[in-house]
């Protein structure tokens, strides 16, 4: 398990019945990196890998 699993069980178990929208997440990592600059790399690797299609990585 990766340190950051308990991260992401904590969002599951949170809202884990929740439905979101793109632009509800894109807004949220915005905040995210406004508040924390030193992780702008981070969020803008996860965003790039979450836009691509399944296909795209064939």
């Amino acid at each position: 398990m990766y340190f950051t699993d308990r991260g992401i069980e904590e969002l599951v178990d949170r809202r884990g019945e929740e439905q979101v929208s793109v632009e509800w997440l894109a807004d949220r990592l915005r905040a995210f990196v406004d508040a924390n600059p030193q992780f702008e790399t981070a969020v803008e690797r996860l965003s790039s890998f979450l836009a691509r299609d399944d296909a795209d990585d064939e």
